[in-house]
């Protein structure tokens, strides 16, 4: 029996595609097709990305989530791709994205130069997209560049595509403590683009995803740390936006960027990590059963822990109360 009435939707289940229709259909015919890659991959990808034109947000989601997966795959279909097409903007920013995706989860950059440069050379080839600048971005994480050379990478990218969701998240990582940065950092990153980030913005989520970093990083310390680390959401400016992004983020049609799911999550973890499970009854429906695996999996598989904040939801739905 399902642990969920028909009120809150499907069951739980990663989807990295989000609700990315196209992107869903081109990722199963890839896992579909394994194997060694063959110019109908190439030209699926290519495709797709030549379909999403200039909408850089949409491309950078999907870029993003291909990237992921052919990394974690091990296939050759962005060498392959930009051997076949060396001077393709988007075969670049492909190849430079799943080589950022590698050094993400190993801690270290393969040819870092060669990949550096082919984003400055997809950049040539196309002024007005921001995600070879994006990408940089990443990469300046892993080679720890100087805060000057990140901040001009940031302008770039920003200047292209001013809310770009995902130039936001890189430069949070950035400065975080867990990467050289420092707290203080974060909240003075923070505190400077709150006022001026739309409430609907691609990039809205960045001041709540700071909290529930923060708030994990509290957690992981252990100790009195760990125990009053739910302080966090009460009273103050995070409080304050926790309550703004509970009232308005879930609403039909408030977020129409291509990531919106993925924040909900972080606002659903956000809400159930306050002791204000009732109040993310409405965040789960509207996810639809629809995972992401952080925030979740901080303690825990990540479905798991998604399933049992959502029964907790509900239940406190039922009984008008917040639920801790």
């Amino acid at each position: 029996m399902s642990l969920f009435s028909s009120r809150t939707g499907k069951r739980p289940r990663i989807v990295p595609s989000l609700d990315d229709a196209d992107l869903a259909r081109v990722l199963k015919q890839l896992n579909k097709r394994g194997g060694s890659v063959k110019q109908a991959e190439v030209t699926l990808v290519a495709t797709l990305l030549e379909e999403t034109g200039s909408d850089w947000d949409r491309r950078g989601h999907r870029v993003s989530v291909l990237a992921d997966a052919t990394a974690e795959s091990g296939s050759d279909l962005a060498s392959s791709w930009l051997a076949k097409y060396p001077g393709s903007p988007d075969a670049l920013v492909f190849h430079s994205r799943v080589g950022l995706a590698r050094g993400l989860r190993d801690r270290h950059l393969e040819e870092a130069g060669q990949l550096v440069a082919q984003c400055h050379r997809a950049a040539e080839l196309n002024p007005a997209d921001p995600l070879p600048w994006v990408t940089l971005l990443g990469m300046a994480r892993i080679e720890q560049y100087a805060q000057s050379e990140v901040n001009a990478i940031w302008r770039e990218a920003t200047g292209r595509d001013r809310w770009h969701r995902e130039a936001y998240l890189q430069m949070l990582a950035h400065l975080s403590p867990e990467e050289g940065g420092s707290s203080a950092a974060v909240l003075d990153f923070i505190d400077v683009v709150r006022a001026r980030i739309p409430a609907n913005a691609p990039c809205a989520a960045i001041e709540v995803t700071a909290a529930v970093r923060q708030y994990q990083g509290l957690v992981a310390q252990g100790g009195v740390r760990a125990m009053t680390a739910g302080q966090l959401w009460k009273g103050g400016q995070i409080a304050a936006s926790l309550e703004q992004a509970a009232s308005l983020w879930a609403k039909p049609g408030f977020f129409q960027h291509a990531a919106a799911q993925a924040d909900l999550n972080v606002l659903a973890y956000a809400l159930c990590a306050a002791g204000r499970a009732a109040d993310a009854y409405p965040v789960f429906q509207a996810l639809q059963g629809m995972v992401t695996p952080w925030p979740w999996n901080d303690d825990g598989p990540a479905v798991q822990r998604f399933e049992q904040h959502q029964a907790k939801a509900e239940r406190g739905r039922q009984g008008g109360v917040g639920g801790a």
